[in-house]
This record gives structure tokens, C-alpha cells and sequence, in this order.
């Protein structure tokens, strides 16, 4: 299998959704795709476009940073948190080498945590629980709404 979309729409769980992504450059596009796609039943109250931008830059930072001697993949799962969405992007790699860059004018990389950091109410990297890195942002006020 080439990849793989969990669904977890479950009442009890704060979790709802998830994807496991290989670490190549085609992954980005499938992420925001299926982000779009999982998240839509949740009737977000922020804007879908932004979470999309910021979960693949997630991934890009992920496939161009995240790196093992053993094979590899970027797993992205999705949360409600109180009122809030909670987007995590995991890697291998350490908590420590993930810093807020100011890209230059002719630096054609290096401003995705800056969009994350403009957009999101907030973000970190932490230790992954599956291991390497996470980089995680949330949107305040976000979450799913009720119907």
C-alpha cells in the first residue's frame, strides 16, 4: 500500500482523522486533498484553506527535513481539542533542529513555519510519540461545530 487515510469519527475520541503519507514530494497535494475531503462532515469554524496550507507545509517540512537511516513515513492526525483544532505532522528527526526561519527575498524554501506561526494561534515541536519529531498547530476556536 502506498499510503493510508484513518477515519476516526467516534463520538469519545478527540481524535478525527489521520494519514500516514510516504516521504516524497507527491504526498503534499495528497495530504491537503484528503484533509479537505475527512474534514469536511466536521463543519470547521476556521477556515479550511488555512488548515490545508498549514498541514502541507507540515508535510513539506516533514519530507525535506524528517530523515532516517531506516525507511521512513510522515504521519499527520488531526484533533479536536476542547474548541480548538490541533493539527500534528510527525517525523523522524529531533524536537530541537525545528526553528522559525525569516527566509530571504531570493530563498526559495524556509517560510513555512512562518505561515504556520502567522495563521495558527499557536504552534511547537515536541519529542513524537511515535518517535522523531512533532510539529503541531492550533487554531482556537475552530473545532468542529455542533449541528
Amino acid at each position: 500500500m502506498a499510503y493510508m487515510v484513518d477515519r476516526y469519527p467516534c463520538e469519545e475520541s478527540p481524535r478525527l482523522g489521520a494519514m500516514t503519507l510516504h516521504p516524497v514530494p507527491e504526498s503534499v497535494p495528497r495530504a491537503r486533498r484528503w484533509f479537505r475531503r475527512f474534514i469536511a462532515p466536521y463543519n470547521l469554524a476556521c477556515s479550511v484553506d488555512d488548515c490545508a496550507l498549514m498541514l502541507s507545509e507540515l508535510v513539506t517540512n516533514a519530507i525535506h527535513h524528517g530523515g532516517s537511516d531506516e525507511p521512513w513515513l510522515v504521519r499527520v492526525e488531526w484533533f479536536k481539542d476542547g474548541t480548538s483544532l490541533r493539527v500534528e505532522g510527525h517525523s523522524p528527526g529531533t524536537p530541537a533542529h525545528v526553528s522559525l526561519r525569516h527566509a530571504g527575498a531570493d530563498d526559495v524554501h524556509g517560510r513555512g513555519l512562518l505561515l504556520v506561526d502567522s495563521i495558527a494561534n499557536s504552534w511547537h515541536a515536541v519529542p513524537s510519540r511515535f518517535g522523531g519529531t512533532a510539529v503541531v498547530f492550533v487554531l482556537d476556536d475552530a473545532g468542529p461545530q455542533e449541528e
